[in-house]
């Protein structure tokens, strides 16, 4: 059988697999452990060209892990990413997705990892962006981890929704509370011993600290984590495969045309480990 390899693709997260086709996804009994393995090594992992139907990727997805049910019979695991709303009634919440998030910060317990396979894609955007905040979190000055450690933040539904609807009427603002916010660690210490930070589009203010000065906080900190040489960005070709580490690597969707085909088949792997 033909040996695995990986080729980084940005000197802080992602790398491309060469090595598996859609056969070696469901006969190799070590990938499922080696893919978990170098998940956790790159934060994203690129499979080009698999082509995979979403019984395919369904079938893939429960090797590795517990996979939630978001979507319509017969796959009920497939959650369609499309800003049709005939393809997908949440259509709408998917433009919250064109700001760098992480997934679940208002939950308890956040999705442990995406990945998601390209069906069709836009003419132009549509890319998809990832960024490390295991690293983001090592590259602090040891004085930063020492204050940022005792920090919390309120996280939002709404804090998302207001980037692209700044003027919201009452009966939307109303829709996004109906989601309670949540506050958690700005430093996630993982059972792995690794600690990352939390931000994104979800974060609303600072506890305990003036709001100019919070906003302030968490642009900057996410700015640093995200600077250009840090991000893989991921063009998308039909077939494409993309799985990442939710829970220390931020991604954004590049704005791309609502009437575009782009249409994205996502399997969400529930997670066991709340943000501590």
């Amino acid at each position: 059988m033909t040996t695995i390899t990986t080729e980084r693709l940005s000197p802080t997260v992602g790398a491309m697999v060469h090595g598996v086709d859609r056969d070696r996804m469901a006969e190799d009994e070590d990938l499922p452990a080696w893919t978990l393995e170098k998940l956790e090594e790159f934060g994203a992992l690129v499979f080009r060209g698999l082509h995979l139907d979403d019984a395919a990727q369904v079938a893939f997805s429960r090797r590795l892990g517990t996979v939630e049910k978001l979507g319509p019979p017969p796959f009920p695991e497939i959650f369609r990413v499309t800003l049709d709303p005939s393809r997908n009634r949440a259509a709408p919440y998917l433009k919250g997705t064109f700001w760098w998030h992480i997934d679940g910060c208002t939950d308890d317990i956040p999705i442990m990892a995406t990945m998601l396979s390209a069906h069709d894609v836009a003419e132009t955007g549509g890319e998809t962006e990832f960024a490390s905040t295991y690293q983001a979190y090592e590259d602090l000055a040891d004085d930063e981890k020492e204050r940022y450690d005792k920090v919390r933040v309120v996280h939002s539904v709404e804090a998302t929704m207001r980037l692209h609807t700044p003027d919201p009427t009452d009966e939307q603002v109303a829709m996004w509370r109906q989601r309670p916010a949540k506050e958690q660690p700005l430093v996630w210490t993982h059972r792995s011993g690794r600690k990352s930070l939390v931000l994104g589009a979800t974060t609303d203010h600072v506890v305990g600290m003036d709001a100019e000065e919070g906003r302030a906080l968490l642009d900057g900190l996410l700015e640093q984590s995200t600077r250009p040489e840090r991000v893989y960005r991921h063009e998308w070709e039909v077939g494409d495969l993309v799985l990442w580490d939710n829970r220390g690597v931020l991604h954004r969707a590049a704005p791309y045309d609502p009437t575009s085909p782009r249409d994205m088949h996502r399997t969400t792997f529930a997670g066991d480990e709340p943000i501590q």
